[in-house]
């Protein structure tokens, strides 16, 4: 069989609105709502440049069911273009933009297949010479809520060429994600398939790698909790299909925590020249992007006191945010710092391991939460409970339903910080009365 190479992306998720985001001017806002596209020019001069001979899409082009027009005509243009190129375009629809989403009509180059709502196989050809080198196989979602596993649906296998799977599912339940078209890799790799190019799951993750079963990400980090480089795979396939994946970043935009910690500082001013010297850093590393960021304040000094407050940090944020949106406007955001929010995660000075041995009702609490923060998911733990009557209203659950575990447990650590303080204030003043 003849060599090849083809680049496999998923979750465009064009025209994302970036709602959740706080404190943009008129000029940083255009910016950040454009970096779905920027991403995918990014995408069609990668695959150019690289001279694939098709490309594969696995579901998820658009952000939304009622698909704007804007996101149809850019989409379009970028799908023209691979066509005067020769590359073909293989896609499917996920839960995001499912084959009933609101949209225009519009009739598609021939070059681009999509994917009905039931599986089927396609022979995809190298450019240079249309010689058959690859199936592809495929289905849309129909809708939005695809609870069936499809991929055991797929057309088997034949010999002689390599088989190319385009699947967007929640492979082994990944619990970040909601379980559409449910499957395990187990069945994957029973398929017979080469390589399965999957999609829905927005952190870069390769399942296995004989046969491959890769996520390749979303193309561009959407939120916090999004972080890290966002890309694209161009996979080279040789005549004994052996298979090699390069990860290629196309964000223009990056996410990322990073951690300020208070521990040797002196003071808060202290604390903030210490910040200065991270965001130089942060910018010095990210010098071709925009760099959005969630500073996490760690660490146990005296200087959290005055952090705790609210104002400090509040006014902070205002004048970095300032400085950055002014420097934004002359160097096209490249190499500056958005501080998204900051996370208080220190505490005061407090020997907590020397707490923990107490016999007290400071100590007893300590092990409970400790214990508590362990089972933070557990039906009948302390968190749960306490949550159960915001359970009822509906707009609190969507929002509960879509907190991380991470961020449940710095809610959890951030209650014993505030519960420490005030019981061990209380009693710094009782002993201070009975002396």
């Amino acid at each position: 069989m003849a060599s090849f190479r083809f680049i496999h992306a998923a979750d465009l998720h064009l025209d994302s609105p970036f709602i959740g985001i706080s404190g943009l001017d008129e000029d940083l806002r255009s910016f950040v709502q454009e970096s779905t596209f920027r991403a995918l020019e990014r995408l069609v001069q990668l695959a150019i440049g690289e001279q694939v001979d098709f490309i594969v899409i696995s579901g998820d082009v658009y952000d939304s069911s009622n698909i704007s027009l804007r996101a149809q005509l850019r989409f379009l243009d970028s799908l023209n273009r691979l066509g005067r190129e020769g590359i073909a375009v293989y896609v499917i629809h996920g839960n995001h933009d499912p084959l009933d989403s609101t949209k225009l009509s519009m009739t598609l180059p021939s070059h681009v297949r999509v994917f009905g709502a039931e599986p089927a196989a396609v022979t995809a050809v190298r450019r240079s010479d249309q010689q058959e080198v690859a199936v592809i196989a495929g289905m849309s979602y129909p809708t939005s809520k695809v609870t069936d596993n499809i991929a055991i649906r797929y057309p088997a296998p034949s010999p002689g060429l390599y088989h190319i799977g385009l699947l967007h599912a929640n492979v082994d339940g990944y619990p970040q994600h909601e379980t559409y078209a449910p499957c395990t890799k187990r069945e994957l790799v029973q398929a017979g398939f080469h390589y399965w190019a999957l999609g829905h799951i927005h952190s870069r993750r390769t399942l296995q790698e004989s046969p491959y079963i890769v996520y390749p990400g979303n193309i561009q980090g959407r939120h916090v909790r999004e972080t890290g480089p966002k890309g694209c795979y161009v996979v080279d396939v040789d005549g004994s299909f052996n298979t090699k994946l390069s990860f290629h970043e196309l964000d223009s935009m990056r996410w990322n925590v990073v951690e300020a910690p208070i521990d040797a500082c002196r003071d808060v001013d202290d604390w903030r020249r210490s910040l200065e010297s991270i965001l130089t850093d942060t910018a010095r590393a990210n010098a071709d992007r925009l760099s959005m960021i969630r500073v996490r304040v760690t660490g146990r000094s005296p200087v959290h006191r005055q952090l705790e407050g609210g104002y400090v940090l509040d006014e902070l944020l205002t004048d970095l945010r300032r400085r950055e949106a002014a420097k934004g406007k002359t160097c096209g955001y490249r190499g500056c710092v958005w501080i998204e929010s900051f996370s208080l995660q220190s505490g005061d000075a407090i020997d907590t391991e020397r707490l923990l041995a107490e016999d007290s009702f400071t100590g007893d609490l300590l092990r409970l939460v400790r214990k508590e923060q362990e089972r933070i998911h557990d039906p009948d733990g302390v968190v749960a409970k306490g949550l159960e009557p915001l359970m009822e209203h509906a707009e609190i659950r969507s929002l509960l339903d879509e907190t991380s575990p991470e961020e449940m447990l710095d809610w959890v650590r951030r209650a014993e910080e505030l519960t420490l303080g005030l019981l061990l204030r209380d009693r710094s003043r009782e002993e201070g009365a009975g002396r």
